[in-house]
């Protein structure tokens, strides 16, 4: 049973003032608490990207990795995390990159991603687009090809997308 998007986005719970006054978190729990949308949504962004050669996918920390490894599952690709820094285990890969107030670093294991290797990144939400920016920068640096972002939500008002011009991106449910 396909869900359309608009039904999709009658899923997705609005929490005002969190993490902190003026915020409007977009909480997706509840659209994987219900098993159809949760299907729907995986199923819509599998014929997406089935086609594509998908090698890997990089879910993002840490809702990301949620939506990640069932498309991973799904098109017969491997699943390669992207952390926080001292999250992994091994010798990573890094990358500092401004927030609002601030910076924040990811990590990527530095053998995760093969050269020349077809890269799918999944993640929750594109915002800002910051983190999506930084997240490729790893991917290139260890040489891989970045096909594509596959986003669940995107706030469209804070145009992320303009910081990402040269990637394909994605998102099901605009709001």
């Amino acid at each position: 049973m396909t869900i359309n998007v608009e039904e999709l986005k009658d899923h997705i719970r609005d929490i005002p003032d969190f993490p902190k006054k003026g915020i409007l978190f977009r909480d997706i729990t509840t659209l994987l608490a219900n098993a159809d949308a949760f299907k729907s949504a995986i199923d819509q962004l599998k014929h997406r990207y089935l086609a594509k050669g998908i090698q890997k996918i990089v879910g993002v920390e840490s809702r990301g990795f949620i939506l990640s490894a069932p498309l991973a599952y799904l098109l017969g690709a491997g699943l390669v995390p992207v952390r926080k820094k001292g999250k992994l285990p091994y010798r990573t890969s890094s990358v500092t990159y401004a927030l609002e107030y601030g910076q924040d670093t990811l990590q990527m294991h530095v053998d995760a991603i093969q050269p020349g290797e077809k890269v799918l990144v999944v993640d929750d939400l594109l915002a800002t687009g910051g983190t999506a920016k930084a997240t490729c920068e790893l991917i290139e640096e260890l040489k891989g090809r970045v096909v594509g972002l596959a986003f669940l939500i995107e706030l469209t008002d804070l145009k992320g997308r303009l910081t990402l011009p040269k990637y394909d991106v994605f998102s099901l449910i605009p709001l």
